[in-house]
């Protein structure tokens, strides 16, 4: 896929990332792709939902599953603002996702990479990746986040 296109995508991402910003949830946003098209479109609800397991990868895992009537996501591409942690990227093997790409790196959790590679793992499927597209916007938002979450009240 063209990098423009690649881009593209991963705005409405960020543009989930900023959601949950706005909403006061960590800013991580997350849209999956089937033929072209946004098929799904989350931001992490943690805090909302009080559920650990509602990030944005695994909130559009169902959305796009529901979308396509299948448990599979074969032809799909989801395009995440930071990189999965090891929850969500077993959940994207388990989805059967043919690719993820992600922005920014996560050195404290993140299971395409940074802290393990699940991919480096025997499993039933691989899933192909692609880090580091607008990776300075996701990595701003953060570093934005959490400069406010530090700041004395």
């Amino acid at each position: 896929m063209n990098l423009k296109k690649e881009q593209n995508y991963m705005r409405g991402a960020l543009r989930e990332a900023i959601a949950a910003f706005d909403e006061d949830e960590v800013p991580v946003g997350a849209v999956i792709v089937y033929k072209d098209k946004i098929i799904a479109k989350a931001h992490n609800q943690v805090e909302m939902l009080r559920d650990p397991t509602a990030h944005a990868e695994i909130l559009a895992i169902t959305q796009a599953a529901a979308f396509l009537k299948s448990k599979w996501l074969h032809d799909c591409t989801m395009y995440v603002t930071v990189e999965p942690c090891a929850m969500c990227a077993g959940a994207l093997v388990l989805s059967r996702i043919k690719r993820v790409v992600f922005g920014a790196c996560d050195p404290k959790t993140g299971a395409f990479g940074s802290k393990l590679d699940i991919t480096k793992l025997k499993l039933n499927h691989k899933v192909k990746v692609n880090p580091g597209v607008l990776k300075e916007d996701s990595v701003q938002l953060l570093k934005e986040f959490f400069k406010l979450k530090r700041k004395p009240k």
